[in-house]
């Protein structure tokens, strides 16, 4: 346990941001569950509606750090080509 005043501040200001980042990664995940699925339906109205509304939430977790950069754009990547798989 801290007991330096700003380890306490660092502690609380962590358990903070943990459940954001935590928050952020949840809403990613089911965004890509909900491409995933549509693509598993062969509905390609459906999976672009969801990549268009999960490639905003992946660059924006991406930004503000609770996902890597690089695993963003790797995300959007692998979605991207499946949505375009379907589409001929």
């Amino acid at each position: 346990m801290a007991t330096h005043k700003s380890a306490i501040k660092r502690a609380r200001q962590n358990e903070i941001r943990n459940l954001a980042n935590k928050s952020n990664r949840t809403r990613v995940k089911n965004l890509i569950k909900q491409v995933r699925a549509a693509f598993n339906e062969k509905s390609e109205e459906k999976a672009r509606a969801a990549l268009a509304a999960a490639v905003p939430v992946i660059q924006k977790a991406a930004k503000q750090g609770a996902i890597h950069r690089k695993n963003a754009s790797r995300k959007i990547s692998r979605l991207t080509r499946q949505v375009n798989v379907i589409a001929g």
